[in-house]
């Protein structure tokens, strides 16, 4: 099929389903300037993120990530809805849209005026202290971090997924990392690491939504990561239609009623 046909079949899709359960990835995201993990064929474009276990385990690897962390958060936290996320609250005001679950930790959706969302992999403008659990907005502990490390300051580096940077050949060690300013604790991205698992009423809730819609929609993902390909498995199994827009293979290839590989905000125009 052409982009055209592509697009028109994506239009009747929507329109013959009148409650759509929302699955959205990385590929939402990339034309507001938040690059992805990985290539048309769904493998790492660089080395994979940091995990649950290496945070939690590592001083140095702490220091390493809010190290990049710092001079990443300067553009991604500046980033602002595409026409990808406009086009899908758009969605949700018509009364279309069941539910929207963004593996994205961006809060894009959220800015272009979607409401009914969640966030499956949590959310990096809050900062979680893994003590105490108190959390605190991450302007304020960029705030703190940037008075720590004053040096730092002058470091510029290519962006990279999720508010990072690809900051290479430097020692990490003097770089300091505050601690929660309640218990002392370990502060971290309130975000789900790789190699950490999504909370179970999280995903209770997503799945009680999508009993109740009538079609998956799957935009700007390549489902590599169970967290969510688990939906696509549990709309299949309900013999639920399932459409997807993603440039590049998919994990749900052959679940999908229908695919249109097309850039989000192309494939989703119509509905703005």
């Amino acid at each position: 099929m052409c982009a055209a046909m592509d697009r028109s079949a994506l239009e009747e899709f929507v329109d013959r389903h009148r409650r759509l359960f929302v699955l959205t990835g990385a590929g939402c995201s990339t034309n507001s300037g938040i690059p992805d993990y990985r290539d048309s064929d769904g493998n790492w474009k660089r080395t994979p993120p940091v995990t649950h276990q290496a945070f939690m385990g590592e001083a140095a690897t702490r220091k390493r990530y809010w190290a990049r962390s710092l001079i990443g958060w300067r553009r991604f936290g500046r980033a602002r809805p595409n026409d990808t996320h406009h086009a899908l609250a758009r969605l949700e005001a018509k009364g279309r849209c069941e539910l929207l679950v963004t593996q994205n930790v961006d809060r894009l959706h959220q800015k272009a005026g979607s409401q009914q969302v969640i966030d499956l992999h949590g959310r990096l403008d809050q900062v979680l202290c893994m003590g105490c659990g108190a959390t605190r907005p991450r302007e304020m502990f960029q705030h703190d971090l940037e008075s720590s490390n004053r040096a730092w300051l002058a470091i510029d580096a290519t962006d990279a997924p999720d508010g990072d940077a690809d900051l290479e050949a430097v020692d990490f060690a003097s770089f300091i990392v505050p601690a929660c300013s309640v218990c002392g604790g370990v502060m971290k991205p309130d975000v789900v690491f790789f190699g950490a698992n999504v909370a179970r009423d999280i995903v209770a809730s997503a799945q009680d939504h999508l009993e109740q819609s009538d079609a998956m929609l799957i935009v700007g993902s390549s489902l590599m990561v169970y967290s969510g390909f688990r939906f696509a498995q549990m709309a299949a199994q309900r013999a639920m239609p399932i459409a997807a827009v993603n440039l590049g293979k998919t994990r749900a290839d052959d679940l999908l009623t229908l695919k249109v590989e097309d850039r989000c905000e192309a494939a989703l125009a119509f509905l703005l």
